[in-house]
This record gives C-alpha cells, sequence and structure tokens, in this order.
C-alpha cells in the first residue's frame, strides 16, 4: 500500500513536470517568433542613402520606370501627362502607395488629381483605403493622394481580381483640368510602403510564376559581343528575399501549438478517467 501510494505520487509529480516543461517551451516558441512577427509588420525602409532614386516617369505601361519599396521617386513633368511607375509585390504583402504632386502656382483653375494601381496583367486594382482621387484649388501648392491595395495572395482563382505576386503599376495624372492650365510644369513624388500582413493571409497554393513583364534582356558579363548570350528575364527588380519567399508563416507556429495542446489534453483526460487503480481492499492477484 505504502509502495504503491508513492509511486503514484511519483508519476503525478512527473507527469506535472513534464507538462510545466511542454508549457514552458511553448511560452519561449511563442516569444521568439513574436518578435520577427511585429518586426514585418512595420511598412519596409528605405533601402539606401545613396542617390539612387528615379528623377524621372515613364508614360506608358512599357516605359514605367521601375523603383523599389521604400524608395523614394520624383519627376519634373506637365500637367496633362501621364506618369507611369512600377514596382514589386510579392505575396502577404499589403502595399501602399502615396504621392504629392506641386502644383504650379500660375495655375488658373482648380485640378482633379488620381492615382490608379494596375497589376502585372493589368487589371486595375480598387483600393482598400485612402484617398485615390483629391481636388486641388487653384490657389493650392500641393496635392497628396494615397491608394492601400488589398493584400497579395500567393494564389487565386481565374476569374477573380485578387492581387497577385508580381510588378505593379502607378499612373498618376489629371483627371480634371481646365483648358488654361494645360502644359504648366509640376513636380511629382512617389513612395511605395508595404506592410507584411503574415499568416492571415496565406492560402493553399501558389503561382509558378510572378506576373511581371518579360521584355528586358540582360547580357552576361565578357560576352557584350555575342548575340548568343542574351537572355530574356522576367523583370530587373524583386523583392529583397526572392519571389515568393514568404513561404513561412505564424501559421505553422500555431498549428504545432495546437498540437501540443491537443495532446496534452489526451494525456490529461486519461489520468483523470483511469481511475485509482485497484483498490486496497482486494489483495493482489485476486
Amino acid at each position: 500500500m505504502r509502495i504503491t501510494s508513492v509511486l503514484r505520487t511519483t508519476v503525478s509529480r512527473t507527469t506535472r513536470g513534464a507538462a510545466l516543461a511542454v508549457t514552458a517551451g511553448l511560452f519561449l516558441l511563442l516569444g521568439g517568433t513574436a518578435s520577427p512577427s511585429v518586426a514585418d509588420s512595420s511598412p519596409s525602409a528605405s533601402p539606401s542613402e545613396d542617390g539612387d532614386a528615379p528623377t524621372r516617369a515613364g508614360t506608358s505601361f512599357r516605359t514605367a520606370t521601375e523603383i523599389e519599396q521604400g524608395q523614394k521617386a520624383t519627376a519634373g513633368a506637365s500637367t496633362g501627362d501621364y506618369l507611369y511607375w512600377s514596382f514589386p509585390a510579392d505575396s502577404g504583402r499589403r502595399p501602399t502607395v502615396k504621392a504629392t504632386v506641386k502644383l504650379p502656382d500660375a495655375a488658373q483653375t482648380s485640378s482633379t488629381w488620381q492615382i490608379d494601381v494596375y497589376d502585372g496583367l493589368r487589371r486595375r486594382q480598387a483600393c482598400q483605403y485612402g484617398a485615390q482621387t483629391r481636388t486641388a484649388g487653384a490657389e493650392a501648392g500641393s496635392v497628396e493622394l494615397s491608394c492601400t491595395l488589398r493584400t497579395v495572395r500567393a494564389w487565386s482563382e481565374q476569374w477573380a481580381n485578387d492581387p497577385l505576386p508580381g510588378t505593379y503599376y502607378i499612373r498618376l495624372t489629371a483627371t480634371d483640368l481646365g483648358t488654361a492650365d494645360l502644359g504648366l510644369p509640376v513636380d511629382a513624388e512617389v513612395r511605395v510602403d508595404a506592410k507584411d500582413v503574415g499568416g492571415a493571409a496565406a492560402v493553399d497554393g501558389s503561382l509558378a510564376e510572378p506576373l511581371v513583364p518579360g521584355i528586358a534582356m540582360t547580357t552576361e558579363e565578357g560576352d557584350e559581343s555575342s548575340d548568343d548570350s542574351s537572355t530574356a528575364v522576367l523583370s530587373s527588380l524583386e523583392p529583397d528575399d526572392g519571389w515568393a519567399s514568404g513561404w513561412w508563416s505564424d501559421r505553422w507556429v500555431w498549428t504545432t501549438v495546437g498540437g501540443v495542446l491537443a495532446a496534452l489534453a489526451g494525456v490529461g483526460g486519461c489520468s483523470l478517467t483511469r481511475g485509482a487503480g485497484q483498490p486496497s481492499r482486494v489483495p493482489p492477484g485476486s
């Protein structure tokens, strides 16, 4: 009797110790994975301050100026022009495009400016929120526009218009402008930042290739005179850690945590339902 009681006490303490150890491990795991998640949720930082930011804009989709996320691009143009930029966006990211137009002092009428964002298939993407269109009076010095897209998905149905990984195009223009103000000089600034949404935007699927243009050509070093060395590339810009690099998400962590908690619940339920064993009044072997 006394030996059986001691064994039961030892097993109970061992089970509690194992449960506490597993729980402590889970807290450490969650604490270790929370920091990168919080860090990724902030807008992307500027890549460098080396003065390589573009100072011009394209006039069509094919001539769009490429910019990186977190990089401010500037351009000088005339009222009535269409300005185009392009940037890469990967799955699990929520891009935000901001534009500032410095209006001319000689403007005589009010003007309405608009910023549009298109995906790699040149489908216009709706803004989740932000001031996509604004009207500035004749005395206004500048106008600021903003467009936050929906979260980029790794995969989508063919009939859907969901944002997909690839190149995105920015078009900035004046949609309502007086005839007397056409051709006046303006200065435009564009910046793109992206927020990492995390596992909440993960889907079961991925594209074979990102939706990027394939018109660029590159030549291997040392073989500039040879035409055979030129090969087509998808795009000269891509995310810092490569396309579709965000296969890891916090869903893996929560799935593991759920499995461990389910196992602990099973062990606890078995311990509660198995009873106290053989009654003390029954002799062994009977």
